[in-house]
C-alpha cells in the first residue's frame, strides 16, 4: 500500500473514532458517564480511552493554563509544568498530586528529563521566574534544587539577560545544551556544559535550515546518527539537524503548528496548537490522529475553558509526553488549563 493511501485510511478511521465520540462529549456535564474510558480516540493499535479527569489538582487551586511541557522520571512519576504559582506539579501514575517543585518559576514552558550517570535532572527553560530572572535556561534535580542556570548569551547579540524569548532546552550527546529562541528570532544556541557559548545556528525565514518559531527541540535517536529534531511551528514542519548545527532535512510537512516531540521506540508524538496529536512512524508518516478537533474555531484558542472542549478533543495541545507503556499525557494551552491521559487500549 503507498503511504498516501495508507494515509488517508488511517484519517478517515481517526476521524470516524472521534465522531463517534464527540456524540458523548457533547452532552451536558450531567449527561457525561462517570465512566470516562468510554470516550475513545485514535486508530488501530494506536486507539486509547480518555481519561479527563487525571490530574485534578486540590479545590481551590487551579492550573493557570498548562502552556508548559510533560515528562517522567525513573520512578514513573509525572511532571507538568503550569503558567502559575503551583508551578511544577508531580503526580504518580495515577493521577494524584504528591507535591510541587520550582515554585519561584511560575511559568516553566518546557520539561527535558536526563539521567546523567545516575542522577536524575530537567532541562528547563523559564519564561517567567523571579522579579529578578524571567526568560532563562535552568538545570534542576527532580527535586527542584537548581543547580545551573544560562541567561541570554551576550555573545550571541543580546544586550540584556532576559533579551530572548527561549522555548526550548535539550542535552546533545555529548553533553552540550542545545537552547531554542523560538519565541525571539529562532536562532538555536549551543552551549557546552558548563553553559559557555559556543555557537548560534538557523534563524528567522521558511527555507530550509530556518525557522519560523522553533518551538520544539527533542534528540531523535531513531537512526544511525543522532540529531537534534526541531518543532518549526509557523512553518508547519519538523527538521532534522546535526549537533555541528547544520541542516539535515524536513522530515514532516503540514502539520498543524507542531508544539513539542515525544518518543516511544521507533514512534514520535508530537503535540499540536491547533488541536490534534500525531503519531509519526520512523520515516516520519502519520500512523495515527488522536483527539482531533473538528471545531476550527477551538484551535489555538487561549480565551476557552476546559469545559468549553470535548473531552475527546483537544483545542490546543501543547505539552505531550508518552510513558513506557505508550499512554500519552497533552496538556492543552487555554486560560485555565487542561490535562488529559489518554490511556492505550490493549491489544
Amino acid at each position: 500500500m503507498k503511504r498516501r493511501d495508507f494515509c488517508a485510511i488511517t484519517s478517515v478511521a481517526a476521524l470516524g473514532s472521534l465522531f463517534g465520540s464527540q456524540a458523548h462529549a457533547d452532552k451536558t456535564s450531567e449527561e457525561r458517564p462517570l465512566n470516562s474510558s468510554q470516550l475513545q480516540t485514535g486508530n488501530g493499535e494506536w486507539s486509547y480511552h480518555v481519561v479527563s479527569n487525571w490530574g485534578q489538582l486540590p479545590e481551590g487551586k487551579v492550573f493557570g493554563g498548562t502552556h508548559g511541557g510533560i515528562a517522567t522520571d525513573k520512578a514513573g512519576l509525572l511532571y507538568v509544568s503550569t503558567q502559575s504559582a503551583t508551578g511544577v506539579l508531580v503526580y504518580d501514575r495515577d493521577g494524584k498530586l504528591l507535591k510541587t517543585i520550582a515554585n519561584e518559576y511560575p511559568e516553566v514552558h518546557s520539561l527535558k528529563y536526563a539521567d546523567e550517570n545516575n542522577e536524575e535532572y530537567f532541562y528547563v527553560t523559564v519564561q517567567k521566574g523571579t522579579p529578578k530572572e524571567n526568560w532563562l535556561f535552568v538545570k534542576m534535580k527532580t527535586d527542584g534544587t537548581v543547580v545551573q542556570k544560562i541567561t541570554a548569551p551576550p555573545e550571541a547579540g543580546f544586550h540584556t539577560p532576559n533579551e530572548w524569548r527561549l522555548t526550548a532546552a535539550v542535552p546533545g550527546p555529548d553533553g552540550s545544551i542545545y537552547i531554542a529562541n523560538g519565541y525571539g528570532d529562532s536562532r538555536i544556541f549551543k552551549f557546552d556544559k558548563a553553559g559557555n557559548y559556543q555557537a548560534a545556528y538557523s534563524g528567522k525565514g521558511s527555507a530550509d535550515g530556518m525557522c519560523n518559531c522553533s518551538h520544539g527541540l527533542a534528540v531523535d535517536l531513531r537512526y544511525g546518527q543522532p540529531l537534534l529534531l526541531v518543532c518549526d511551528r509557523e512553518n508547519r514542519r519538523l527538521s532534522h539537524y546535526d549537533f555541528d548545527g547544520k541542516f539535515v532535512s524536513n522530515v514532516t510537512l503540514h502539520l498543524r503548528r507542531p508544539c513539542q516531540v515525544s518518543f516511544w521506540g521507533d514512534y514520535a508524538v508530537v503535540s499540536e496548537l491547533e488541536g490534534r496529536v500525531t503519531i509519526l512512524d520512523k520515516d516520519n508518516v502519520p500512523v495515527a490522529f488522536l483527539g482531533d478537533n473538528p471545531h476550527h474555531d477551538q484551535w489555538a484558542n487561549y480565551k476557552l475553558l476546559p469545559g468549553d472542549i470535548a473531552l475527546a478533543n483537544f483545542s490546543a495541545a501543547h505539552g505531550c509526553h508518552i510513558d513506557q507503556d505508550a499512554n500519552i499525557y497533552v496538556s492543552d494551552w487555554n486560560q485555565s488549563g487542561r490535562v488529559t491521559k489518554l490511556e492505550r487500549v490493549k491489544a
